[in-house]
């Protein structure tokens, strides 16, 4: 069947091709802690410090006793030679990984699981930390870098410290070509050209003798997809009014 027109770039996103995917190429193993029970005391040796492309907080490559090896990220302060503690009675210093039930109040963590078992799943990028709040009979409530709060399961396993590789998004690219590649490694588009600025067989916002929308920009999330793009069901749009104060 023939058509006129191209697809937007959601679509062609939503279909998966190469300049959407992101390279296999430099990836390591999933950083996640390796399973063990919470009674076990289990030691490990950073080996080495390993940059996994399109990953900005250094990995620690670590060495288990039973000769098994693992991928964390690292915190400030890790060096190849250093030991990392697992298990129930780690002590409370940078690197070693416990439950959140024994670490107290206004320590430093991060790498938290959000659920018990699932290797750490936040709390992950680099430069990034989360402080332990307070214990409860509800959980652990942890104040996040957003400034929110969660509550998690006393179980649940984290790494003290702070994640290393902060700073390293302050330096400005410079260059398109760096920008580039740096979204490439993570599987974006790069550069998003406007859509106002697109011809109109390309774009539902293309065309005109000047760059507007030329309509409303609000659509219905059951658009069809060459038409969904813009405010998608949006309940409101513009600036916030600011609310009259009671006297």
């Amino acid at each position: 069947m023939f058509t006129l027109g191209k697809r937007p770039l959601v679509r062609r996103r939503g279909r998966g091709g190469m300049q959407f995917r992101a390279p296999t190429i430099g990836k390591l193993k999933p950083a996640k802690y390796p399973a063990f029970e919470l009674a076990e005391s289990i030691e490990g040796e950073i080996i080495d410090l390993v940059h996994e492309k399109g990953r900005d907080v250094p990995l620690a490559k670590v060495r288990f006793n039973d000769g098994s090896i693992s991928f964390l990220p690292a915190v400030i302060g890790s060096k190849i030679g250093s030991k990392i503690q697992f298990g129930l009675e780690a002590k409370i210093t940078d690197g070693n990984v416990t439950s959140i039930q024994n670490i107290p109040d206004g320590t430093i963590v991060c790498n938290i699981e959000k659920q018990f078992g699932d290797g750490g799943s936040f709390i992950k990028s680099a430069g990034t930390d989360a402080t332990v709040f307070s214990h409860g009979d509800d959980g652990v409530k942890l104040k996040l870098a957003s400034g929110k709060f969660a509550t998690l399961n006393p179980k649940n396993r984290a790494m003290i410290g702070t994640l290393a590789g902060g700073g390293s998004t302050d330096r400005p690219l410079m260059r398109a070509g760096v920008a580039w590649r740096k979204f490439r490694s993570r599987g974006q588009k790069y550069p998003i050209v406007r859509g106002v600025a697109q011809a109109a067989y390309v774009h539902p916002h293309g065309g005109g003798r000047h760059q507007h929308v030329g309509q409303s920009s609000t659509v219905s999330r059951n658009a069809p997809p060459g038409a969904k793009v813009g405010s998608i069901a949006a309940r409101k749009t513009g600036r916030a009014r600011i609310k009259e104060r009671k006297k």
